[in-house]
């Protein structure tokens, strides 16, 4: 019965594309906010746990945190490794497919300021936004030195 109702979640978690548009099939993976939030928090707030997640200023319930863990994984943008602090806990990194999504959630991120009111930026966005290239790069070099840590350990 257990195997059965394993097969029938993954099943659950697999993407149905509606069209063979690309910005439509990109839509029907990252249409929902909660997936994007996870890897903000990963690639620019060096989250990395469950708890560090569940502490965002969104407050994601903890049942759609877990699915949407388990969907990115499944679909090769995060890793789950046992924690290097406490082996109880879980972290969970970019691969290098989720570290490609840098460069749009920066871009999301920039196009998202015009909609706050004036003054709410913080230093990180003034940063990112005098300097994206170099930002982005910066982003992306040291998830990838995360990866080769995991590798190494």
């Amino acid at each position: 019965m257990q195997l059965a109702s394993l097969i029938l979640n993954l099943k659950l978690k697999e993407i149905k594309h509606r069209s063979l548009c690309p910005l439509s099939a990109t839509l029907d993976f990252f249409g929902d906010k909660w997936s994007l939030l996870i890897i903000r928090d990963i690639a620019l707030y060096d989250k990395h746990t469950y708890g560090e997640f569940l502490n965002s200023d969104e407050k994601i319930a903890t049942n759609i945190l877990g699915d949407r863990l388990t969907k990115l994984e499944n679909n090769g943008f995060i890793s789950k490794h046992v924690g290097q602090d406490k082996k109880s806990k879980f972290d969970y990194l970019l691969t290098n497919k989720g570290i490609s999504m840098i460069p749009l959630v920066v871009d999301i991120i920039l196009f998202g300021t015009q909609l706050l009111p004036v003054g709410l930026e913080s230093d990180f966005i003034n940063t990112i936004r005098s300097d994206k290239e170099n930002s982005i790069v910066q982003l992306t070099v040291r998830h990838q030195k995360l990866i080769e840590e995991i590798g190494n350990v």
